[in-house]
């Protein structure tokens, strides 16, 4: 009996943490000198913008065809240009930046989180994940070295 009350009181202690009044709403905001912040209460001259759908890190990768559509994105692409729709938070886009960067890859980074131009065309996109790379006529969903490098150096 007396550890049944022990368990009892034990799952309303948890119960009573993880109640509505103990969550809040979790604020993301850029300052005057480019700087991202986080917190449950953004300062009153802060420029917020919401954030509508989920967007995470690609856990797998996948490639497919891609067309490039003038309507879709902003600038017409050559066939080996690349373009990575990324976040400042995602480990995978900073890998493949520092893989680009250590091969002499030329490539546009799109921050889909600071950039409306480039958050839209992501939407356009039907961007889920990031990173989204666009290499020539395909689309890499994620990033994997051996991946990326099969389809730009034309071994895919």
């Amino acid at each position: 009996m007396k550890n049944l009350l022990l368990s009892v009181t034990s799952l309303l202690l948890v119960l009573m943490m993880i109640s509505p009044a103990t969550q809040g709403e979790l604020y993301k905001w850029v300052d005057d000198n480019g700087r991202i912040h986080y917190g449950d209460s953004p300062p009153d001259k802060a420029k917020l913008r919401k954030i509508t759908g989920n967007v995470s890190s690609f856990s797998s990768v996948s490639v497919e065809p891609f067309v490039y559509d003038s309507n879709l994105v902003t600038q017409r692409q050559k066939s080996k240009s690349v373009v990575m729709y990324s976040t400042s938070w995602c480990g995978y886009c900073k890998k493949a930046a520092r893989h680009f960067r250590k091969n002499n890859i030329p490539f546009t980074e799109r921050d889909i989180e600071k950039s409306e131009s480039a958050a839209r065309e992501y939407k356009k996109l039907r961007g889920s994940g990031v990173p989204v790379i666009l290499i020539g006529d395909r689309r890499m969903n994620g990033f994997s070295a051996k991946t990326f490098d099969a389809i730009y150096y034309g071994k895919s």
